[in-house]
């Protein structure tokens, strides 16, 4: 982050700071977009580019990096739904969760026909003949295991009763299983409905910025998307709804949903992709060893984690 004094801040940066004190180098800095950081370190221009730069195969061609000092993915910022009973009405009628509840009504129609099947004969007045005998034994197998019991119906013979009572302990279990199949359709749908991970982005309008890491991918995955000069540019469309997601860095994305202004955007849970964010040196650079020594004696100690927590907060 570049301040209006013209200072630079930022967790690559101190890293920096902290590198060069220990070696004793004398530097400036000098900005530049995520292009230029690369071509300039290849032409020259640069003895070393620092920043959130992944390391790439492509990149590796022109530039050489140290060791990685940070491991991350990509992330996913979406618009969240607001929270109206409609929008959570609308996250029971899902086609999974549909599929669900015709199999439990195939699943109580079955155990409902065993019980007619025992008690039709011994047990006529509430278990009668035909369809009416089968429902009532659907209306029985479904208030036994919901725990309703209203007495109505009750099966006479030793084997309707044996299967009533294997029914009851089996009708724990699918309450549970379907109790938890409930919470978690509500949950995955507490963000936009439209996304819930990286499955999604085909069908929606993703944004992203063009020439980085999260590019390749998405091109990669044919994804297609709006290309925004930053991550600033890029939330305040998503925040305008001109976008449903916007695709980048996640801790990056981190950072600036967590210091924007709009409360209604959030961060999808997790990474995707795999990216390790490193400091590109010119091809055989003498500065390649010292550097190293130095980015791995600070990234293993205690303050550098410290300074993550504290510039990014948790991951999701």
């Amino acid at each position: 982050m570049k301040d209006p004094d013209g200072d630079w801040s930022g967790l690559a940066i101190d890293l920096w700071r902290r590198i060069a004190a220990e070696r004793g180098y004398d530097y400036r800095f000098v900005e530049s977009d995520l292009s230029g950081m690369i071509d300039g370190v290849a032409d020259g221009r640069y003895d070393a580019s620092v920043g959130a730069l992944t390391i790439t195969s492509g990149r590796e061609t022109k530039v050489d990096f140290t060791h990685p000092f940070y491991p991350t993915g990509f992330g996913i910022a979406v618009h969240k739904s607001p929270r109206t009973w409609l929008s959570l009405m609308r996250n029971f009628f899902t086609i999974d969760f549909l599929k669900a509840v015709l199999a439990l009504c195939a699943l109580l129609l079955i155990v409902g026909f065993l019980f007619w099947l025992v008690e039709r004969r011994h047990n006529p007045e509430e278990f009668g003949e035909g369809a009416e005998g089968i429902g009532s034994g659907f209306w029985f197998s479904a208030v036994t295991m919901t725990t309703v019991g209203y007495g109505d119906k009750a099966p006479r013979t030793p084997a309707g009763k044996a299967i009533a009572l294997v029914w009851m302990f089996a009708a724990i279990l699918i309450i549970s299983t379907f109790t938890g199949m409930i919470a978690s359709s509500l949950t995955a749908g507490r963000l936009s409905g439209a996304v819930t991970g990286p499955d999604d982005l085909p069908g929606v309008n993703v944004g992203s910025i063009r020439h980085s890491a999260t590019d390749e991918w998405l091109t990669g995955e044919g994804i297609g998307f709006t290309g925004y000069p930053d991550v600033a540019a890029g939330l305040a469309a998503l925040s305008a709804g001109k976008i449903d997601a916007f695709v980048y860095d996640e801790p990056l994305l981190r950072y600036m949903v967590r210091k924007g202004d709009d409360e209604e955007l959030g961060m999808l849970p997790g990474t995707f992709g795999r990216q390790d964010y490193g400091i590109a040196l010119r091809q055989g650079s003498a500065l390649r060893e010292p550097v190293d020594i130095s980015l791995l004696a600070q990234v293993e100690g205690p303050e550098w984690r410290d300074e993550i927590r504290k510039t990014l907060g948790k991951r999701n």
